[in-house]
């Protein structure tokens, strides 16, 4: 993720508001990237002052969102307007990225288990990526089934990954799918003719 911003030492932020801003993911995150990146993080819960927060966020080269409770966070991000100043970063060139709620969150609908202990789905993501999206995959029995379910009766076409997977975009296109985990998936899962479909996807194990 570092690579992608094309800087030696990128402006790293951290959204932790999917785990309601808990201090013990903002302090992993600085272990991690410690002496790789310029870190700092973003606090939502409480009363964030847009003046202070925005141009800190616009300015960054990649920009985190933890796992978590991605209907929660949207709906904190779209109180305090976060999501056009995400959408605004974006367009000026920043990395977005997460995992589960992180990675979900970036898309117009998804599965998720959000509302409950019950996976359901997400219609209301931030839209930057058209179509759908389903982490995951291979490590909770319901996800799979219930995605292919949920495509196969009009929800949008979309990717899925397994567990250790990433799916890189270059603007709204599938660039890549990347794995540390050798014989890790990704799929493409669509209607088509009127039958589901679902397409492995190729992987890059990275070295």
């Amino acid at each position: 993720m570092l690579e992608l911003t094309g800087r030696d030492r990128p402006k790293v932020l951290y959204l932790p508001t999917p785990v309601g801003d808990a201090d013990a993911n903002v302090v992993t995150f600085y272990q991690r990237f410690a002496g790789r990146a310029d870190a700092t993080h973003l606090k939502l819960f409480g009363a964030p002052e847009a003046a202070a927060w925005r141009p800190m966020l616009i300015d960054q080269d990649m920009i985190l969102v933890s796992g978590g409770n991605t209907a929660n966070a949207l709906a904190v991000w779209r109180t305090h307007g976060v999501d056009e100043t995400l959408r605004e970063a974006w367009e000026r060139g920043a990395v977005l990225c997460g995992a589960s709620a992180g990675m979900i969150c970036w898309f117009e609908c998804s599965v998720t288990d959000s509302f409950g202990p019950q996976l359901g789905p997400l219609q209301d993501g931030l839209g930057f990526l058209p179509g759908s999206a389903c982490p995951h995959y291979d490590s909770e029995p319901r996800r799979r089934p219930l995605y292919r379910e949920l495509v196969g009766s009009g929800f949008p076409a979309g990717f899925a990954a397994e567990d250790s997977v990433g799916l890189c975009f270059e603007g709204t296109a599938l660039k890549e799918a990347i794995t540390d985990v050798d014989g890790r998936r990704a799929y493409r899962v669509e209607l088509t003719g009127g039958a589901l479909r679902e397409t492995e996807l190729p992987v890059r194990l990275l070295a």
